[in-house]
């Protein structure tokens, strides 16, 4: 294939079977790493997309590739769901400010919030305050248990204090039978 014109200086591409030849390769990934379009590596080598994808990711540089994939920390995470949900952002100046490849990429991170009712960071947050809560409710029952069992306590006490007085039986004996009406 002829080589249009271009400021890179191109290999020419050639198959050894079923492989490309590794050194071209490798300058075709430096070229798109300087800044030359994929979709011009494509039209000028017949090549489709999908192969060139596949080239960057195996032969490309680290700092490359950290450029291109954006990955966005919970706590990125968490601050961009709750602009869009709430109305502070949209989501094209969403995918502006945190540097998104897609609205595709957002529209994951929104489900993976939604379906996981939020994201871990979050989780952590609400486990952590339902376990305070839980903690919360735990003190508050064995403080009623509590009073419940003094003052079962203080009526025990009244009734033997009375019965001792006025030498009456007050307390039900076991297994005594029920008067009719």
């Amino acid at each position: 294939m002829s080589l249009e014109k271009s400021s890179y200086d191109l290999p020419a591409l050639e198959r050894k079977g079923r492989h490309y030849d590794q050194l071209a390769i490798k300058k075709i990934v430096e070229a798109i790493e300087g800044g030359m379009p994929r979709s011009e590596i494509c039209v000028i080598y017949g090549l489709a997309r999908s192969t060139v994808s596949v080239w960057m990711r195996e032969y490309g540089s680290d700092s490359y590739m950290a450029s291109r994939n954006s990955q966005l920390n919970n706590a990125q995470k968490r601050s961009m769901v709750r602009a869009i949900r709430e109305g502070r952002m949209t989501m094209k100046e969403a995918k502006l400010s945190y540097n998104m490849k897609s609205y595709t990429a957002i529209m994951t991170i929104l489900r993976e919030n939604k379906e996981n009712g939020d994201l871990s960071g979050d989780m952590n947050a609400k486990a952590n305050a339902a376990d305070g809560q839980e903690d919360a409710e735990k003190k508050a029952l064995k403080k009623a248990l509590e009073e419940a069992e003094l003052k079962i306590k203080a009526l025990n006490t009244l009734i033997d204090v009375a019965e001792d007085q006025f030498k009456i039986p007050i307390r039900k004996k076991p297994g005594a039978k029920q008067s009719k009406p």
